[in-house]
């Protein structure tokens, strides 16, 4: 029994070195942000991140444990045959996760959960964004990780696993490894308190960096896939019937309208912008040489100059502008059919109203589950990725955004009116590989995302600029709007507004004012209520306002999967989910933005759940 139990001692420890060279690993990699802390705050993350550590252990130790117990009865060499093979499963397994976080983190800016895993069902599109040498290293690097640790497993622990003969004293024996088996509830909860170990537990500072530091990547995955679906609502801040009455008074239907459309019934185009960022957008205060289309046709459409993305990325991106429907933190409401195609549908509305509707994309349409909501969108025509000669299939994630405006422009000869056309780009994405010479020198990823810009603004302006000699110009609307940020790099808190701050204009022959500037704080959510009304048609989008009523609030909401942010004129929070506080505090009366915020996300999570 001795010698087990020693066995299992130094297994537990053997796990503890992994996860510290994985902590060790994360810090390496995220040099830019670890080198602007101290040795001291850095080294604090080990022992705060022990507690996830050996929660992790705690479960890792499970199997190991349970089949000690009928080992009582048999000699041989199985045990340590079934233990040594269950190991290497776990280091390789492991190493996935530690190194696939430890480059996703200086993009996304929060620490690897399982959202990730829901793009393997289509690897191709998931595996887009990253260049081939890229993806060579990232094996190279699992696969010395790996090796590194199955050697020293090989080398220091499994030979202690050798020889186990039958204990001597079964009964006592068995009664002692059943304790233990059972008591590994303890360190998998973190101890013995009424709640059980969450990520929040192991945050120590007002430096987020160092918080996510902290967190054991293997548990943070392992803990959002067994909560994918929460039955109840994680973010209940107080009664709900009080959140309810501040969100109606934030989103309230009633004012007057400035109308800026002559007509009721354009033809529209709506071209979402693949990650086109605020703070390179001229007029928005950004860099004045990546944009010179958008920003010369800023001059002569509607600037919504205080616009932002409802989420950080394209699956939360378009139901929020087409169904109203804000970002939810940790899940994307695109993946889930059934409730996706029970929302409010902009799409759906035109079509009733004799629109005739069109989705056009140059990539996989079955990409985080896009299929299924664009169809339940009810598109007439659905333009992918698979409707294009594969010799352009020159993008890693489909087809340029020039061969796609093309083909929109070789469809529209002639069309039937009124039309709605979504148009999704692509060309902007990671690894902002484009068909151009670089217009900005150098090979940083700074370089390369101004360039990807630069390339789909040129091939916007191109389209717009050939537009202007059509016959349907003059009673057309083209709305451009991005769908997120991009988090080039990791230094960038993901929870400010300038990681969400997105571009929104509006242009064409059917709009009655020019040069104009909407400063009213708003968001993607707002994009069906604010054309709708300025249509005459009544809709029921219950988290979207009208940006052009009287009576409408000036605000903006948005999320991040560890927290959500909230802006008003006057305030702005950001307040982290894990650990119940705020990580951004500004303005005159900050408090009163984070009730309004709390309130917001109550109310829409209690909606996402009933759907």
């Amino acid at each position: 029994m001795k010698k087990r139990l020693i066995a299992i001692i130094c297994y537990a420890l053997f796990w503890l070195a992994f996860f510290f060279m994985a902590r060790m690993f994360f810090i390496f990699m995220q040099y830019h942000s670890s080198f602007q802390n101290s040795i001291g705050d850095l080294s604090d993350t080990f022992w705060h991140g022990a507690k996830l550590d050996i929660s992790t252990i705690g479960y890792y130790l499970l199997v190991p444990l349970l089949f000690i117990i009928p080992g009582a009865f048999f000699n041989g060499n199985w045990y340590r045959i079934l233990v040594r093979w269950y190991t290497y499963i776990l280091i390789v397994f492991s190493s996935m996760i530690i190194v696939s976080d430890a480059n996703l983190y200086s993009y996304w800016g929060f620490r690897m959960d399982y959202t990730p895993m829901l793009y393997l069902k289509t690897p191709g599109e998931a595996m887009a964004s990253v260049s081939t040498m890229k993806i060579i290293m990232f094996l190279i690097t699992i696969c010395l990780i790996a090796s590194l640790f199955i050697y020293f497993y090989n080398k220091l622990i499994d030979r202690l696993f050798s020889n186990f003969n039958g204990i001597r004293y079964r009964l006592p024996g068995i009664l002692f490894f059943m304790l233990l088996c059972g008591s590994l509830i303890i360190p998998i909860r973190g101890g013995f308190g009424v709640a059980p170990i969450n990520a929040g537990t192991v945050y120590f500072s007002k430096n987020m960096f160092l918080n996510h530091t902290a967190i054991n990547v293997v548990w943070n995955v392992g803990s959002s896939a067994f909560a994918q679906r929460p039955l109840k609502n994680p973010y209940e801040f107080g009664d709900l019937s009080i959140a309810t009455d501040i969100v109606d008074s934030l989103t309230v239907k009633k004012g007057i309208t400035e109308k800026v459309l002559n007509t009721s019934k354009p033809d529209i185009i709506l071209i979402v912008l693949e990650s086109f960022s605020g703070y390179l957008i001229g007029p928005l205060g950004g860099d004045s040489l990546v944009t010179p289309n958008i920003n010369r046709y800023a001059k002569e459409g509607i600037l919504f100059s205080d616009f932002y993305a409802s989420g950080t990325r394209t699956d939360k991106a378009i139901p929020a502008i087409l169904d109203g429907y804000p970002a939810q933190p940790a899940q994307s409401i695109i993946k889930e059919p059934k409730k996706s195609q029970s929302l409010p549908s902009l799409v759906k509305i035109l079509i009733e109203n004799g629109y005739h509707s069109s989705f056009w994309y140059g990539g996989e349409i079955n990409f985080a589950n896009f299929n299924s909501f664009v169809i339940g969108s009810g598109f007439h025509d659905i333009i992918t990725k698979r409707n294009f000669d594969p010799v352009n299939y020159n993008s890693k994630w489909g087809v340029h955004d020039h061969i796609l405006f093309q083909t929109l422009k070789d469809s529209m000869k002639s069309v039937k009116e009124p039309f709605i056309k979504v148009v999704l780009t692509l060309s902007s994405h990671e690894p902002f590989d484009v068909p151009m010479e670089p217009v900005f020198k150098g090979s940083d990823v700074m370089a390369k995302y101004k360039n990807a810009i630069y390339y789909t603004d040129k091939t916007l302006g191109s389209f717009l600029d050939w537009a202007k000699g059509t016959d349907w110009w003059k009673n057309s609307l083209i709305i451009m709007v991005a769908d997120h940020c991009a988090r080039i790099y990791s230094d960038m808190p993901n929870y400010k507004q300038n990681v969400f701050k997105i571009p929104m204009l509006w242009v064409g022959g059917a709009l009655s004012r020019s040069g104009l500037r909407i400063e009213k704080l708003g968001g993607q959510v707002d994009i069906p209520t604010t054309l709708l009304d300025q249509l005459g048609i009544s809709s029921n989008f219950p988290f979207s306002k009208d940006l052009l009523s009287d009576q409408s609030k000036s605000f903006a909401f948005y999320t991040y999967n560890e927290g959500f942010g909230f802006i008003t004129d006057s305030s702005a929070v950001g307040f982290d989910l894990k650990n119940r506080m705020s990580v951004l505090s500004e303005g005159k009366d900050p408090d009163s933005a984070e009730k309004k915020g709390k309130a917001y996300l109550q109310v829409l999570f209690n909606d996402y759940l009933k759907r």
